[in-house]
């Protein structure tokens, strides 16, 4: 099964699946977003997939710290552009794999599908 994380390196929920991947022998290919970006059509995929208030972290500093004008009125795309630009606003990891994409850590979730 292909399997690919998406985050970044120190954020702590990213480091607690990788460890959780690696303890189960479950292969990955890792994509850093500060290295590599964030491809807007992917995001659009993901929004698409799982729902704009799954995908896009509103909870998070980097989207608090936005302005007023950025974070108003946000339709589908206007989100995709933001967390395009942004990628810290996108909700950490984004697993996918074979047939699925996962939103977030839940263990749980997790074996059920890995």
């Amino acid at each position: 099964m292909a399997v690919t994380l998406y985050g970044i390196p120190n954020c702590d929920t990213v480091k607690k699946a990788r460890t959780w991947l690696t303890e189960r022998g479950v292969e990955y290919a890792f994509h850093d977003y500060k290295k590599a970006g964030a491809d807007p059509a992917r995001i659009a995929g993901w929004v698409a997939q799982a729902g704009v208030d799954r995908v896009l972290n509103k909870a998070g500093t980097t989207f608090r710290k936005l302005p007023d004008g950025a974070k108003a009125d946000l339709t589908q795309e206007k989100a995709v552009m933001l967390m395009a630009e942004h990628p810290s606003t996108i909700k950490r990891p984004i697993v996918e794999y074979d047939g699925g994409l996962l939103v977030g850590f839940k263990p749980e979730e997790w074996a059920a599908v890995l």
